[in-house]
């Protein structure tokens, strides 16, 4: 039954996938969903990618929740695209490439995904289960409160087992087959050890055999369902005999959290039950951890160590977890100990000088002053006696637990089994947590890269993407990062951006780090340590200190601020520092250093996470420089294809105001040029070549410079025009058609100005008399670059005073809102409201009405000429 719903439609834009992951995460916490956000984000984005990027149409997104799962639909309407099924076995591809990803990923993270076909849409869902709530409180005695009652499904399946004297299955009801996925006929003669995940180390304590045979037992363990996984079960098992005096045990098996139909209530062990295994009435694994036992990870360790160190009456305890390859143990939880010095460092697992040389069997150091480094984690702490054992799951090493005692010879091989009894009661529960804290970490990084990738794209601008760097691993990653940048290959690595999450701290650590050599640029792939800034921290630290016990007290209280500055920089670095190379394109174009404050380590998930990121900020912002290059260089040229400076004409105004259109990375087709040619006469062009780009500034600048040229040699306009037409034809394949409006310009002693003029296919020039009004300036004639032999001629025309000549690219005429434009009418109508007006003046009233015609940026080049005849009496 669907108990609540949300949808949004999404346009065919790059925008919308962020948009819908936004939509989605929000509903999912309106709802009182965290735990799968980040499941229905990576999943919705994926999808919906494929509906607007690649199908190219618009997306609909349905949210569905009902009682125990949540729906997520994504709807385009391009139904042609195909989707394999969940049972075909067609290759959807590798995870590398872009098509496939998205399903590959439903296969991978949803408990169920399809896809629905109509006349005009395609749908594309997937469904995550909710995660089943934690049991209720238990408690003795009758009319409890409906809150404080234990949690149980609608149904409460309660699977009945019988074994016989053998431990072969002899019955299985229907509620187990529900629960476990098997039909009696799978089962029925193979013994339940076939089936059972028991957390159990060989030689240490009961084993399922053993429990089988006890006339009552109670406790938890596991069943292999026929899915592959593990259910977690609460069992209780009563041998009985039949009529012909044939024993057999039936076991009766509920889900784990559903333990209270069949628990009896918690007794009090008996002193040292727990060393004996001889507890019946509970589950050994709450006797030593209590209940309700943490639903954490960090939790579960941290009530273990503080449980083993009151067990064995130890002055401190650890716990270590392995790594999946098992060569190195990393300290996750301690007590007794300088927790935070300790946290997440990492010892090797094998036998050597300086190794922890016991970490796949029980073992116990009588004097560690004995044996210095033995158990590395207790250098420097006093402990001198201690006893380890590992935490085993089905023979694989998963972690190992220890407990120290400040004085010798304290513990014995009996206290090394007692504690090996308690870490095979947890080793199941504390690697089924650390999987599913792996599982959360694996998702919620996906989550993140998949953010982060989107925020690293949508830039190109090279300050902007170091900055999205820093703020992207502080404080998720690292408690304080800096991103060092190398130009070339001969240049040194240069301290670019820091960044702390305690603001106050960024000057003292860039100043320190200032001081310090930068890391050396490896190509190496991982993260290695780097010990200089901390060692360079506490140097300064050091220093500090010792010049303050010197000073007199008036002198102390100037420089204390100082003081503590010094010190606070060390705490924040004192941690440990890691280099992450970031190389693009087989080139290493800087380093990405993230720290720690005083003594605390990096996770080893953390530092692969961080990996990842580094490799997509290389990328990013080996884009942002290359794009930074182009356009430098673009400006550069646009730049020298425009002239200089302008002349100063006598008797005549002229303005000039150009605008590229576009984020400056494309030279652009529109120049203007004013020149003087002879004494008393001045030439002017405004033109626009066709398209952009180094074939269009190719003909540019042929264009501005043959006219300078050809006109200081006497030619006339129509001669300068038809030679450069010529010359555009000659360039053949690299030629750009060109517009052009040129003309002679001659100031007269009555103060009006005599202009010559030929309009080669341009947008004609308009003239604003004194009146107010507006007239063409000029004839149309053809545009240079299409056709030889050209045949052009110029017009004599005469500005009087107070007359202005604007002169404009298509950019302006041609400006768009929707199916409007501008046009030559609307350019008209705007300069008849200029009378008056300096030639300044004119320009900008011109592009001001330009700009505000339409709401969105410019697509074309603009330029505008202005000319004015103000007269011989003007100020």
């Amino acid at each position: 039954m669907i108990t609540a719903r949300a949808a949004a439609t999404f346009e065919p834009v790059g925008r919308s996938v962020a948009t819908a992951r936004s939509f989605v995460r929000d509903t999912l916490q309106g709802w009182g969903h965290t735990d799968i956000i980040d499941d229905a984000v990576v999943l919705t984005s994926e999808l919906v990618t494929n509906a607007v990027v690649h199908a190219g149409t618009s997306a609909e997104v349905l949210c569905l929740r009902s009682e125990d799962h949540v729906r997520i639909e994504v709807s385009d309407r391009y139904p042609e695209r195909e989707i394999p099924l969940q049972s075909s076995a067609m290759n959807m591809g590798s995870p590398d490439r872009e098509g496939g990803r998205g399903l590959q990923l439903c296969a991978a993270l949803a408990g169920r995904w399809g896809v629905d076909y109509s006349a005009t849409h395609k749908r594309v869902w997937f469904q995550l289960d909710l995660p089943e709530r934690a049991v209720g409180t238990r408690a003795a005695g009758p009319n409890l409160p409906t809150d404080l009652l234990p949690l149980a499904d609608d149904r409460v399946r309660v699977a009945v087992v019988q074994i016989d004297r053998v431990g072969a299955i002899t019955g299985w009801n229907e509620d187990a087959e529900e629960l476990f996925g098997y039909v009696s006929e799978q089962v029925i003669g193979k013994p339940l050890t076939d089936f059972a995940a028991w957390p159990h180390t060989p030689g240490t304590s009961t084993g399922i055999a053993d429990a089988l045979q006890l006339s009552r037992w109670e406790g938890s363990y596991g069943i292999r369902s026929a899915n592959g996984r593990v259910t977690p079960v609460y069992a209780s098992h009563l041998r009985v005999r039949d009529t012909d005096g044939e024993p057999s045990t039936v076991c009766l098996l509920v889900r784990d959290h559903e333990r209270a139909v069949l628990q009896t209530p918690l007794r009090v062990p008996a002193p040292d039950s727990a060393a004996h295994g001889e507890s019946q009435g509970s589950d050994p694994f709450e006797v030593f951890i209590g209940s309700p036992a943490p639903d954490d990870l960090d939790g579960l360790l941290q009530r273990t160590v503080e449980r083993a160190r009151d067990m064995l009456d130890g002055d401190s305890a650890f716990l270590l977890l392995a790594t999946d390859d098992e060569t190195e143990l990393e300290v996750r939880a301690s007590t007794g100990l300088p927790s935070a010095r300790q946290r997440f460092a990492r010892v090797p697992v094998e036998v050597g000088p300086n190794r922890y040389g016991s970490a796949r069997m029980p073992a116990v150091h009588e004097d560690l002053t004995q044996v210095p480094g033995a158990v590395p984690l207790l250098n420097g702490t006093g402990m001198r006696s201690v006893v380890t054992v590992p935490l085993k799951v089905e023979g694989r090493l998963t972690g190992s637990l220890g407990v120290a005692a400040e004085s010798p010879d304290r513990y014995s091989n009996e206290e090394a089994l007692r504690l090996q009894f308690a870490a095979d009661r947890i080793a199941l529960a504390v690697e089924s947590a650390r999987l599913g804290e792996l599982e959360k970490l694996r998702r919620g990084s996906l989550s993140f890269l998949v953010e982060a990738s989107d925020l690293l794209a949508g830039t190109l601008d090279r300050d902007q993407t170091l900055a999205l760097m820093a703020q992207m691993t502080v404080p998720t990653l690292a408690t304080w990062c800096a991103v060092y940048t190398i130009a070339d290959q001969a240049s040194e690595p240069y301290l670019s951006y820091v960044l702390h999450e305690d603001e106050e701290r960024i000057d003292g650590l860039k100043a320190l780090l200032s001081r310090i050599a930068p890391p050396d640029p490896v190509p190496t792939p991982g993260a290695r340590v780097w010990a200089a800034p901390a060692e360079a921290a506490h140097q300064a630290a050091l220093r500090t200190s010792m010049r303050s016990l010197g000073l007199g007290e008036q002198e102390s209280v100037s420089v204390s601020s100082g003081i503590g500055t010094t010190l606070q920089t060390a705490s924040a670095v004192g941690g440990e520092t890691v280099v992450l190379p970031l190389v693009a394109r087989n080139r290493v174009i800087g380093m990405l250093t993230l720290g720690k404050p005083t003594d605390e380590h990096f996770r080893q998930e953390i530092l692969e996470l961080a990996e990842d990121l580094s490799r997509r900020a290389a990328l990013a912002l080996d884009n942002a420089r290359l794009y930074s290059e182009r356009m430098a260089i673009s400006q550069s040229l646009q730049r020298s294809l425009l002239p200089p400076e302008l002349p100063d004409v006598p008797g005549v105004e002229v303005e000039v105001i150009y605008r590229a259109a576009g984020e400056g990375n494309e030279v652009g087709g529109d120049f203007y040029d004013l020149f003087p040619i002879r004494d008393g006469a001045y030439g002017f062009a405004i033109g626009d070549v066709c398209g952009t780009g180094p074939e269009a500034a190719a003909v540019t600048g042929l264009a501005r410079h043959a006219l300078r040229l050809l006109a200081r040699e006497g030619f006339g306009g129509p001669a300068v025009l038809e030679r450069l037409n010529a010359a555009i034809l000659d360039e053949g394949a690299r030629s750009r058609f060109l517009t052009l409006l040129y003309g002679e310009l001659w100031p007269q002693e009555d103060g009006s100005a005599i202009l010559k003029m030929v309009c080669a296919g341009h947008p004609l020039p308009l003239r604003l008399r004194q009146d107010g009004t507006v007239e063409p300036y000029a004839e149309p004639q053809p545009l240079l670059g299409v056709m030889d032999d050209l045949e052009l001629y110029e017009q004599t025309v005469t500005l009087d005073p107070g007359d202005v000549l604007l002169c404009v690219t298509d950019g302006i005429t041609e400006r768009r809102e929707g199916s409007r434009m501008l046009g030559d009418d609307g350019l008209a109508d705007v300069l008849s409201t200029c009378t008056g007006l300096t030639a300044g003046a004119v320009a900008a009233r011109i592009m001001r009405a330009v700009e505000r015609f339409a709401a969105d940026a410019p697509s074309d080049d603009m330029a505008i000429l202005a000319m004015r005849v103000p007269g011989l009496h003007h100020d």
